[in-house]
């Protein structure tokens, strides 16, 4: 089967609800049994059916088997949001005495959440340069259980080889989680290339509307119980109707990342022109370090991208970006809105060092292009007005 008719399909099981097309939202706390012996059941198989409501529904059942589909894994877990996918995965491997490695370019809660909740559990945290490859041998030692890796990173894009990572981690014994939000099901097959975890933070490209929280982690079976098991010790669940929405984003994910690509491309080719920008970083041009390898492992890139300006004053930054008339000053992507947000790597990196200019990070959304463009000339004009 095709990946656009797979997307279209996955998860969906309309003889089951009375031949409705989407999956209906189905709200529950507490479910009930005809038996004591149907209860004892269930009581020895937990995460196989519809138990307890924070253990899922018939739609939170719905997105988990599509995601897992999508992805290429065995099965998900639906959670309230990216970062709290993020944690649980974490807490499902690791325990005090305990080592972790983590790429220096990931998501700054990320980082926040091993500095700050894990170090309290006695787990040792070290940062490393996403570009270390298979060199990351060199840094696994007999307690490193975790390798944690985003590809790429959603700040300044770099490319891991993730197969190389992966090999090395799993000759050790370690375990290779990924965030995988960037690139999606769709542009990046995780469990391919030797993941043993993906996460995705749904709330953006997969729910697509900025309107839901969600996260999803998906699993190959053999760390299935282990990580569900600890969502459920944890308390994590998710909405049956943020579930509901990201089935409804899920949908029309193939046709959304097409358009958000392509406009991403368009303005990255008028942004090499623009005598301010000095550098743009995104994996899908030729000229990017990451660009060999992200043609190797991906089929595509989305609409999020960062560009390094010529040294600027914060004061013309933000001259550029208050007067934004289509771009938004926000946090996330992936939704139909375009996005532009001032990004500061220097301030969080330990294991590399960050040198260049100020970094403006863009998300294209569905607006016309050349719309964008023209909100975008307008913005370096403020610039160049204010210094």
């Amino acid at each position: 089967m095709k990946e656009d008719t797979r997307i279209v399909n996955a998860g969906r099981n309309p003889e089951e609800n009375f031949g409705i097309v989407n999956p209906p939202i189905y709200r529950a706390s507490t479910v009930t049994f005809p038996s004591l012996a149907a209860l004892e059941s269930f009581d020895k198989h937990p995460f196989d059916g519809v138990y307890y409501g924070r253990h899922g529904t018939p739609t939170t059942f719905a997105l988990e088997a599509a995601i897992a589909e999508l992805e290429g894994g065995d099965r998900s877990i639906a959670m309230a949001s990216g970062l709290a996918a993020i944690a649980a995965s974490l807490f499902a491997f690791l325990k005090a005495g305990d080592h972790l490695l983590v790429a220096d370019s990931v998501y700054g809660p990320t980082r926040y959440f091993c500095d700050q909740v894990l170090a309290r559990f006695g787990v040792e945290t070290t940062y490393y340069d996403p570009l270390i490859g298979a060199g990351i041998k060199d840094l696994l030692r007999s307690n490193t259980k975790v390798v944690f890796v985003e590809q790429p990173g959603s700040l300044t894009f770099e490319v891991q080889d993730i197969p190389a990572i992966a090999k090395a981690a799993h000759e050790k014994g370690a375990v290779v989680i990924l965030d995988n939000s960037w690139a999606t099901p769709l542009y990046f097959k995780p469990f391919d290339h030797g993941v043993d975890v993906s996460i995705q933070a749904a709330t953006k490209y997969i729910v697509g509307h900025a309107d839901a929280m969600l996260g999803v982690i998906t699993t190959l079976e053999p760390h299935f119980k282990t990580v569900r098991q600890t969502v459920a010790s944890l308390g994590g669940c998710s909405a049956p109707e943020e579930c509901y929405l990201a089935l409804r984003g899920l949908r029309t994910l193939h046709i959304r990342l097409e358009r958000h690509q392509k406009t991403a491309r368009i303005l990255c080719e008028w942004l090499k022109e623009r005598r301010e920008v000095a550098r743009i970083l995104y994996p899908a041009l030729p000229e990017d370090p990451g660009h060999a390898i992200w043609k190797r492992d991906f089929t595509g890139a989305p609409g999020l991208f960062s560009f390094i300006l010529r040294d600027r004053p914060k004061k013309a930054i933000a001259a550029m970006l208050d007067g934004m008339k289509l771009f938004a000053i926000g946090y996330s992507w992936g939704g139909y809105e375009s996005l532009i947000l001032p990004i500061y790597p220097e301030t969080i990196r330990t294991a590399t060092t960050w040198k260049e200019g100020p970094a403006i990070r863009i998300h294209a959304g569905l607006e016309d292009p050349d719309d964008l463009i023209q909100d975008l000339d307008e913005g370096f004009k403020r610039l160049n007005a204010a210094g």
